[in-house]
């Protein structure tokens, strides 16, 4: 009798990534053990469900990428937990995460950097059969033109000897999605993905993402600063601020009901196609703080405009306050 599998293919427990501050020889003398650390991740606790998009969307500097890292056992936790079809990636060995790996796989956000410019197109994509399915080497070559043709890249024997600077970003934007999808992953790390392509050419790779998603029944874990392209692919959505949830649920009800101020602002700063549309709210001034020495009690509270004393003392704790909705913010009920 073959075991159902679990609805939670990734559950993330109360995760933190603490980077140290590295220091001159004079520094930690004086310092002695107290060390500074850049809290990148500090106590983040989600699950991603089997076949959805799940979302994290902040400003740079909140900790998306660290956790996306985490997400696939790049880096390995400070503290907390990370479990990939319920398996703690921490207790794997070496090659048992190898092998693992072949299940998550990353879309990178800069395709010139992530990919070899020494390398032709088609043995970039087909790399990963090479180290996770030796044995079928016969067959590489035929698997890596059906995917290149799947991700638009036609014909793909055209393709197949390019070097990524004779085609075009979106092309090589293809590429790095070909690569990922070769080894027919369960999870897809998409690490804003669109980002450095064209304007003309968002929609259309947003598009493949859905219809990619849809056919080979993909999981995606799709960072983004830009809560406009998360609404066109992402079912939930976590919002980050300074390495903590500020707010999370499902990606209609965020939209539709914002209750923390943080995500009011970042809604609120998403471009509206209507030259007689002005911006009514308020934006949050200054930057984001620095996460060495990160601010007492709610970490936006110095931003926030509707911050009280308590908020600059108390940190305050996610709690659902409708179904499936949870909010970090002492006063979230009265901006719902």
């Amino acid at each position: 009798m073959v075991a159902e599998k679990q609805n939670d293919l990734v559950e993330i427990k109360n995760l933190k990534k603490w980077f140290p501050v590295e220091k001159n020889f004079l520094d930690q003398f004086f310092a002695g053990r107290h060390l500074k650390h850049v809290r990148a991740v500090d106590g983040v606790s989600f699950t991603i469900k089997r076949g959805e998009a799940f979302g994290l969307a902040g400003e740079s500097g909140s900790g998306k990428t660290t956790i996306g890292r985490l997400a696939i056992g790049l880096e390995t936790p400070t503290e907390g937990q990370v479990k990939f079809d319920g398996v703690d990636l921490s207790s794997l060995q070496p090659e048992a995460l190898r092998k693992m790996r072949r299940r998550m796989q990353v879309i990178f956000q800069d395709p010139m950097a992530s990919l070899n410019p020494r390398m032709t197109l088609g043995d970039s994509i087909s790399q990963g059969l090479k180290i996770h399915f030796p044995e079928q080497a016969a067959t590489h070559r035929d698997t890596a033109l059906s995917i290149m043709e799947k991700v638009g890249l036609t014909p793909p024997n055209y393709f197949f000897n390019k070097y990524p600077h004779q085609v075009s970003g979106g092309q090589r934007q293809r590429v790095v999605i070909a690569r990922a999808l070769i080894t027919r992953p369960e999870l897809v790390l998409a690490d804003e993905p669109i980002a450095m392509a064209d304007v003309s050419v968002r929609a259309m790779l947003l598009d493949l993402m859905v219809q990619l998603k849809k056919e080979y029944s993909l999981t995606y874990l799709f960072i983004t600063h830009d809560l406009a392209t998360a609404k066109y692919i992402c079912d939930r959505i976590a919002i980050l601020y300074l390495g903590q949830i500020a707010e999370l649920g499902d990606l209609p009800e965020i939209y539709s009901h914002p209750m923390h101020p943080y995500t009011r602002a970042l809604l609120a700063a998403v471009p509206v196609p209507d030259p007689h549309s002005r911006r009514t709210q308020n934006m949050p001034e200054g930057e984001i703080p620095n996460p060495i020495d990160p601010p007492s009690g709610c970490r936006f509270h110095p931003r926030c405009p509707f911050a009280k004393k308590d908020c600059t003392e108390i940190q305050p704790q996610l709690r659902e306050l409708r179904p499936g909705h949870l909010v970090a913010c002492h006063y979230a009920d009265q901006f719902g």
